[in-house]
């Protein structure tokens, strides 16, 4: 199926207050977020490179030990395996893309 409506995902909450709408494609895994200001992401890595575009809201992310805010329209782009964390500073909306595909968190493949 080449085309879906985040809308009719149903939210799952990986992490506590971290609520979104998770799909894959056949490479990547897709979270669409609603963010609340003071959520932290604590420090992590993991295998898949992961990508952050904030449509609505600030964020303070921290990659490899350098920290940034970002707003709307900006990204933020993480190497496999580096050490991140995000905060929320005003609430939003933002889009993560993790590739390869990310079972620990993704959702329903274009194909469900």
């Amino acid at each position: 199926m080449p085309f879906l409506n985040t809308s009719d995902i149903k939210p799952k909450e990986p992490l506590p207050g971290w609520a979104g709408r998770f799909f894959n494609s056949t490479q990547m895994t897709f979270g669409y977020y609603d963010t609340v200001a003071g959520l932290v992401l604590h420090e992590h890595s993991h295998p898949n490179e992961e990508v952050w575009h904030v449509i609505d809201g600030e964020l303070e992310v921290m990659i490899s030990g350098e920290t940034k805010v970002v707003g709307p329209g900006c990204v933020a782009m993480v190497p496999p395996d580096a050490l991140h964390s995000v905060r929320v500073i005003t609430s939003g909306r933002v889009i993560v893309a993790d590739h390869p595909v990310r079972e620990s968190i993704g959702g329903a493949t274009t194909s469900d």
